[in-house]
């Protein structure tokens, strides 16, 4: 079967799951297969559960089921999700805005997504469903009620960008920036470049495509294809091509900032959000918001209203101190930009409680070292590193081999009145730290 004929079963079937445990009743399952699981070995029990039709890729399964239901066998059952997803997006001739980046892509994506819901009824990618398995997932989301369509795109090998854009065919792009993140998977901050930039290929692929972009990125402004329309955002004044401009007034803690098209008066908004790096994501949504004719007034209103969530630069007030939490990812770019900004808002006292940054390769040592220099020019009262990377550096710093060790210490002896900086990738786990503090 192809992607058309498998397709014709979805419309048929308009449900799918890809979890055997959640198998609605005449539901397609698709058998995904990975490197610690193979859905191909729950297909017949997806069958019983209630699905209708079974996508598998194991010829032996598919062979051996002796069931009434359908089992359809095709060489890759990740490709066919895809393919289906790409096959169900080209039912709507709205545009889709594909975003990513090292840093802040989510942030900018609920931001995108907040403003055009002043205008238009939008679908956008929930939670982290932003990878090969998450974008199908997403398009699949798309009904004849949306008028447009935001894909977040994660990535953390090369040609991951490349794929999902092919599935998602998206009609504008952004690449909020680009910096030292997954290095494992990518080797170099070069092959982060190129990776990003797989977007910008994929859109200069087909006519009428629109780029926003940073002005000031001199990595994004040297990878822009000359055939696609670009719109800019920038903070410099004297970058006269630019459609949209932008100024930090105050973090004090939240970004206060001021904006203005190239034809019109400031506007000045006020955040929800921490740290100054906010300012390119707010300027990336400003810019989305005019090209699609929203006022100015619907945009500001948008993102005074919006409020971060998941562990992304928020500031929580406990009973016992101020929090504020970056723990749902970290990577160089993001921990210094972290760092810099708490080192410059004027509260005290200051207490930085930071993970091991996750997937460096080789560069993994180097760059925890970095941390720790920097860390000596901040004007921090007290510091907690976590993790097996800080284990053997020199430093006059608190270590933890594990989260599990943080939380007998505050225990112990939970610190009073800080305002503190948490900070670290995922997988350390700091995100359970919040309700202790």
């Amino acid at each position: 079967m192809d992607s058309k004929d498998l397709y014709a079963l979805y419309q048929q079937h308009p449900v799918i799951t890809t979890d055997s445990r959640d198998c609605p009743e005449g539901s397609i399952f698709i058998a995904l297969k990975g490197d610690s699981f193979d859905g191909n070995q729950f297909a017949e029990q997806a069958l019983e559960k209630g699905c209708a039709i079974a996508i598998v890729s194991d010829e032996q399964v598919y062979k051996g089921y002796k069931g009434e239901k359908q089992m359809i066998l095709v060489p890759d059952t990740l490709q066919a999700y895809k393919d289906m997803a790409r096959e169900h997006r080209r039912r709507f001739d709205i545009p889709v805005i594909g975003i990513t980046g090292t840093n802040g892509k989510t942030t900018t994506k609920e931001l995108v997504r907040a403003v055009l819901a002043e205008r238009y009824d939008e679908m956008a990618t929930e939670g982290n469903y932003n990878n090969d398995v998450g974008v199908p997932k997403t398009l699949f989301r798309l009904s004849v009620m949306h008028e447009i369509a935001v894909v977040e795109m994660g990535a953390s090998h090369p040609g991951d960008i490349k794929t999902l854009a092919e599935t998602a065919e998206p009609t504008c792009g952004l690449i909020t920036n680009v910096g030292k993140a997954h290095l494992q998977g990518f080797g170099s901050l070069e092959g982060v470049i190129r990776t990003k930039g797989e977007l910008y290929d994929n859109l200069a692929k087909r006519d009428g495509s629109v780029i926003f972009v940073n002005a000031d990125n001199e990595h994004l402004m040297g990878i822009l294809p000359k055939n696609v329309k670009a719109e800019q955002y920038t903070c410099d004044e004297s970058k006269t091509n630019a459609r949209v401009f932008g100024k930090i007034i105050a973090c004090d803690p939240f970004l206060r900032l001021k904006w203005r098209s190239n034809d019109s008066d400031w506007h000045e908004v006020k955040t929800h959000l921490i740290g100054s790096y906010n300012i390119d994501n707010v300027l990336a949504a400003v810019t989305v918001g005019l090209h699609f004719d929203l006022t100015a007034e619907q945009i500001c209103h948008a993102i005074e209203n919006y409020t971060p969530s998941n562990n992304r630069s928020q500031l929580t007030e406990t009973e016992h101190n101020h929090l504020i939490v970056d723990a749902y990812n970290a990577n160089p770019t993001s921990m210094a930009a972290a760092l810099d900004n708490f080192s410059l808002m004027e509260v005290a006292p200051k207490m930085a409680i930071l993970g091991e940054m996750r997937e460096l390769g080789d560069s993994s040592a180097e760059e925890h070292h970095r941390v720790v220099e920097k860390l000596a020019t901040c004007p921090f009262d007290e510091v907690w590193l976590v993790g097996q990377e800080f284990k053997n550096i020199d430093c006059p710093y608190r270590k933890f081999d594990d989260v599990e060790q943080v939380k007998a210490a505050i225990a112990e002896n939970r610190p009073e009145g800080h305002y503190i900086l948490i900070k670290g990738s995922n997988g350390t786990r700091l995100f359970q730290l919040p309700e202790l503090l």
